[in-house]
């Protein structure tokens, strides 16, 4: 699997990151032991997780990472895999109030750690932002974790691209690290953001699409195959599609999918993650997987590299 250079670090990263949310809770331990070890023995090195994965099931609290970490303990193979995760999301209990203070950030990167059985973690990103707390105030805190080695970059998840600018603008006029990377909603799938249930996410729009083109900061879309959107379609197997996908837009998009597959000798998979893929700036998708059948379809996109016009094709 080829390799992206996340700008701004020493992070070379598998071109395709595996999400983890469902190891530890709908995926048993021994499934998940088998899915990371063929991710890293296909190539890949990048895993993606959160704190908060799971804790909405009644099961034990961050699963996710308690998976990984028994599966990195068991293994030995630490220094093979770069290590993602997320930390000061909400409390589910209260989504409303957001949770970004120094202590809070702090008491969630040694949460991780424990949870995750590392000394470092790679990259750690923001769950959420908080508006009303100042962007200054947010990156001080993660440079904190950074001086004290709990974590080598960090990155931020749903935040609008005013907001990033913010805090870069401080990172540099206080000679401070800032985020080296994003997470965001983002698929060939049209979405309508403003029907979404959890107006905390953000999905990729022009001012934050134009604001990774300007700067390179590289972009980590999950929910990059839209929960299989177009797979199901395909298949005649989707119900009861999210109300948030713009329905009339995506068979559009699915047509046209289907048209370059043909045209490309790709299958449908590889046109939709190679349209994130083949964007103007680093972007790695996160691929959620329950099954080796799924990881392994995932993965056969890794190489693909579509070109502007097909990516623009795409998009009508």
């Amino acid at each position: 699997m080829r390799t992206i250079q996340i700008p701004g670090t020493e992070l070379s990263v598998s071109s395709i990151c595996l999400g983890t949310g469902g190891l530890g809770s709908s995926v048993n331990r021994d499934d998940s032991f088998a899915l990371l070890d063929a991710y890293v023995e296909q190539g890949g090195n990048f895993l993606d997780s959160a704190k908060v994965y799971a804790d909405w099931l009644p099961i034990e609290r961050s699963a996710s990472e308690r998976t990984i970490g028994r599966w990195l303990k068991s293994r030995g193979n630490r220094h093979q895999v770069i290590i993602a995760t997320k930390g000061a999301h909400p409390n589910l209990a209260t989504m409303h109030i957001q949770r970004l203070s120094r202590q809070e950030i702090a008491a969630d990167v040694q949460a991780s750690l424990d949870h995750l059985q590392v000394d470092t973690i790679d990259l750690y990103w923001l769950h959420r932002d908080d508006p009303q707390r100042p962007a200054g105030e947010i990156i001080e805190s993660l440079n904190e974790q950074l001086k004290a080695g709990h974590i080598r970059y960090f990155g931020c998840s749903n935040w609008q691209a005013g907001r990033i600018q913010i805090a870069q603008a401080y990172s540099a006029q206080h000679a401070l690290q800032g985020f080296v990377a994003d997470q965001m909603m983002w698929s060939l799938a049209a979405v309508d953001a403003g029907r979404m249930a959890d107006q905390t996410l953000v999905v990729m729009d022009e001012s934050l699409k134009a604001y990774h083109a300007g700067s390179g900061m590289a972009a980590v879309p999950y929910s990059s195959q839209a929960g299989g959107l177009f797979q199901k379609l395909v298949a005649g197997r989707l119900q009861h599609p999210a109300p948030f996908y713009r329905m009339d837009e995506n068979r559009h998009r699915l047509v046209r999918a289907q048209q370059l597959a043909s045209d490309a000798g790709l299958t449908l998979t590889q046109v939709t993650l190679g349209y994130l893929l083949s964007q103007p700036f680093p972007c790695i998708p996160i691929v959620g997987c329950h099954t080796l059948e799924q990881l392994r379809d995932s993965l056969s996109a890794a190489e693909v590299n579509l070109t502007t016009s097909q990516v623009a094709f795409l998009e009508g």
